[in-house]
């Protein structure tokens, strides 16, 4: 039955469950929070329990009794806790408080038997001498926990009573109310029903009181987090039920009240109070309103950080990195206070700041800025979010700033957010008017403030890109242009030496005709510079398998009008590459070459070839006057760097390690000053014709004619 105690223990245990929940909240860890959690857990399991006994069954029996019990030694160990931990030695701390709640769980235990024997029956041995020990029991726990509440009260630091006395205070009043029921219980020798039924009341009563020290002991950290986005969709849900029962309560009045039309006017008016409904609920204007409206009246702070700086870089992220950039920043920055659209200034290479970006926001005519206009030069210095409502009501505020004409030829222009790097501001963003907000605080300014630094960031990676793309293009015609010039080097001093001979020697039949291949040489060889040039320079372009062996002497012949004259000693022939032949002989006459430079006239300059793990190596060793560790660690194979003087470009031993590179090879430098230097260029060997490869047989000790070690294939 429905009574008024029934309803006083169910407030009891529903206040005791939100208590406990909340405790469950926050950081974990803390044990004082821990036993409060669970006190309040069994006081809502006991209160729940005695209002279920007292609506199905009229009275309490043995759960109600039991569960009271150990919701007070959950009280008891809480406030034990509490007294134990003012002592500074742990140990003693820990010893203190074990003892006290063994022996209160042992008083517990008893009680609960004494409840457990009465229940079947046993009634006559609780009730000896003339006293009910079960009720004399829990008047002994009510003064036990009262003494316990004092003791704490006069333990504690007189500045850390703040807290304390709301806990005691509730507590406290939870068991002096007990003090009052069992005492006049024990005199009277049973309970009063109009006391007991009141005790659900105080037990609600007492909530709020210990909730207010809980939230003033920073050792409960009550770290409460309800997501906006929970309450959102929740009070939407709450306010389509209300507006349904109240379109339900009209339709009934139709239809009762309609006459004749009735159903039919109770159909109409339910379809149309569900679609307008519909409406509302995506509409975006009514949705950005509510919420505002929740984060004024329910949230200490109007936004929830968290999600709105997830969904700002997730706006930002989104796409291809350098796809639309620009006006995501835009999105991602009105999208913060429900604006409709913006406009992007960016800082261009002459200083003035131009608009390079628009979201649902037409492009103003003639909108550039000066580096020294007071529009740049306010933002720049005070970062302010202007907000042109209030620099209309109150321009005071602004001292000196003067908005540029432009400004009113754009529609519902409304905030200018700063985009500050470091110290610098490199644009701004001109946000249209929301449909929500009628005005902007502290809070709307700091966060747009935030995150136009970070779009600034973002925006400054983006520049930086584009300028580092736009420099390796020009850096690519640079080494391609440097290339063509170290070719038409060597093919000029092939020239050269032809118009320097002819003069003496052009009525020569024979040097006429070795005059004539060398132009017609020189002129294949440049129309193939040219077909690299258009197919990118790559290691493959015009690709063909060839000996390696053959092109070596070939290389060695060419260069024989050079000194010393190069020798070629092929350890294994019939193995070849698969590359562009003609970069593979430019390479390794360049290598021969600065080979001869090195090398005075009475010097040795020699090209082996052999086999090394599968590996083609091709050695060009001279006597010269070598490098030193230094040189070739820092300077041998860096871009435009030369010993040559004005003769040289520097990008020969560079570009003929990255074609090899390119290929798959790699290339090694062994020297010594004044002892000579080896190239030992190693090159993958193509599977094509390998089955052709042969073995020149040298001496058993390993080496060449000229003493030096080699690596034989097969050995």
């Amino acid at each position: 039955m429905l009574n008024i105690g029934v309803l006083g223990y169910a407030a009891g245990a529903l206040l005791f469950l939100i208590m406990g929940l909340v405790l469950m909240t926050g950081q974990r860890g803390r044990r004082r929070k821990t036993m409060l959690m669970l006190a309040s857990v069994a006081s809502a399991l006991w209160l729940g329990e005695t209002a279920y006994a007292l609506y199905f069954r009229g009275s309490a029996l043995l759960y109600t009794n039991i569960l009271e019990l150990i919701r007070d030694l959950a009280w008891i160990a809480f406030l034990t806790h509490i007294l134990a931990s003012r002592y500074s030695d742990p140990a003693v701390s820990t010893r203190r408080f074990r003892r006290t709640l063994m022996i209160s769980a042992a008083f517990v235990l008893l009680l609960s038997s004494m409840a457990v024997n009465r229940f079947f029956g046993g009634s006559a041995a609780n009730s000896l001498l003339g006293i009910d020990w079960l009720i004399a029991g829990g008047l002994v726990v009510s003064i036990f926990a009262l003494v316990l509440i004092e003791q704490l009260c006069r333990n504690t630091r007189p500045e850390a009573r703040r807290a304390v006395k709301y806990v005691c205070m509730g507590i406290g009043g939870i068991f002096a109310y007990d003090f009052y029921l069992y005492s006049e219980a024990l005199l009277l020798q049973r309970i009063n029903p109009a006391v007991w039924e009141a005790r659900g009341f105080v037990n609600a009563l007492v909530v709020p009181v210990i909730g207010i020290g809980i939230a003033r002991d920073p050792r409960s950290s009550l770290e409460i987090f309800v997501s906006r986005r929970v309450v959102f969709h929740t009070t939407t849900l709450l306010g389509a039920g209300i507006y349904l029962l109240a379109m339900g309560a009209g339709g009934y009045y139709v239809r009762l009240y309609g006459g004749n039309w009735g159903t039919v006017a109770q159909a109409v008016f339910l379809f149309g109070a569900i679609l307008l409904l519909a409406i509302l609920l995506f509409s975006d204007q009514v949705r950005a309103r509510l919420r505002v409206f929740i984060s004024k009246h329910f949230f200490p702070y109007r936004y929830d950080y968290r999600d709105e700086w997830l969904r700002f870089i997730a706006t930002l992220a989104s796409g291809k990195p350098d796809e639309h950039l620009r006006e995501r920043a835009v999105r991602a920055i009105a999208e913060i206070i429900d604006s409709t659209g913006g406009i992007l200034w960016m800082r261009n290479e002459l200083g003035r700041l131009e608009p390079v970006a628009n979201w649902n926001m037409a492009l103003p005519a003639n909108a550039t800025e000066t580096a020294r206009g007071s529009l740049v030069q306010f933002l720049e210095s005070r970062e302010w979010v202007i907000d042109l409502d209030e620099f209309a009501r109150r321009p005071e505020l602004y001292t000196t700033l003067e908005l540029p004409l432009w400004l009113s030829t754009v529609p519902k222009a409304w905030l200018i957010t700063p985009l500050m790097l470091h110290s610098e501001l490199t644009g701004f963003v001109l946000l249209a008017r929301s449909h929500a907000r009628k005005s902007v605080n502290w809070e709307d300014c700091d966060l747009l403030k935030t995150v136009g630094r970070e779009a600034a960031s973002h925006l400054a990676q983006f520049e930086a890109s584009q300028a580092l793309s736009e420099a390796r293009q020009f850096e690519m015609c640079s080494r391609l242009s440097t290339y063509v010039m170290h070719d038409l080097k060597n093919l000029i001093a092939q020239l050269s030496l032809v118009v320097t001979n002819a003069a003496k020697h052009k009525n020569n039949p024979q040097f006429m005709e070795d005059a004539i291949s060398t132009v017609e040489h020189s002129v294949q060889k440049m129309n193939r510079l040219l077909a690299q040039l258009r197919s990118g320079g790559t290691a493959d372009s015009g690709a063909e398998w060839f000996d390696l062996c053959e092109l070596l002497s070939e290389v060695a012949q060419t260069m024989g009008n050079g000194r010393p004259v190069p020798s070629v000693d092929c350890q294994v022939t019939g193995i070849g590459v698969y590359c562009n032949r003609e970069r593979c002989a430019a390479v390794i006459g360049h290598v021969v070459r600065n080979a001869q430079d090195a090398t005075p006239d009475e010097g040795k300059v020699m090209v082996r070839l052999f086999k090394s793990d599968d590996m083609a190596v091709i050695e060009v060793q001279d006597t010269g006057c070598g490098m030193d560790e230094a040189f070739i660690r820092e300077r041998l194979f860096k871009p435009f760097e030369t010993t040559k003087g004005t003769s040289g470009t520097g990008i020969g031993a560079y570009e003929s390690r990255e074609f090899i590179r390119a290929m798959g090879g790699n290339v090694e430098v062994i020297s010594r000053v004044e002892e000579g230097t080896t190239f030992r260029l190693r090159v993958p060997i193509s599977d094509r014709q390998e089955n052709n490869v042969k073995l020149r047989v040298v001496g058993e000790s390993g080496q060449t004619d000229d003493g030096q070690y080699q690596e034989i294939a097969g050995r």
